[in-house]
């Protein structure tokens, strides 16, 4: 079985930092990319940000320039550090990992169950 958890959400004023961490642990046998998501009410779920299992990194236009992912392939982990964090950044944020949970599967997308930021301005 594989676990997809998030953690960091909260509340911050307009102009802070924030920065999320996502862990997958269980029957991990390999990883390759990695995303954060994020729904905000009433809107569907978007891209923020992807990244490779060898570190190269896309965002979207709304992240670029604020937002910095990253990931450490041998703690299964990634990282979103958000800066500038604007009222239009609340949303439920969510980890994306393509996981292989069987030694000779192949990789399957699993979800985290989110975790949310809340600009204040």
């Amino acid at each position: 079985q594989v676990h997809v958890v998030e953690f960091g959400g909260g509340l911050v004023q307009a102009g802070g930092s924030r920065r999320l961490s996502c862990a997958a642990a269980g029957s991990v046998f390999g990883i390759s990319a990695m995303g954060w998501y994020r729904q905000a009410p009433g809107n569907e779920r978007e891209l923020v940000a992807t990244i490779t299992s060898g570190g190269t990194a896309n965002y979207a236009d709304s992240a670029k320039g604020r937002f910095t992912i990253s990931r450490n392939n041998i703690e299964k982990t990634m990282y979103l550090q958000m800066n500038g964090l604007k009222p239009e950044d609340t949303a439920v944020y969510y980890c994306n990992a393509f996981i292989r949970s069987e030694w000779n599967g192949g990789f399957r997308p699993y979800w985290g169950q989110g975790t949310q930021v809340t600009v204040s301005s």
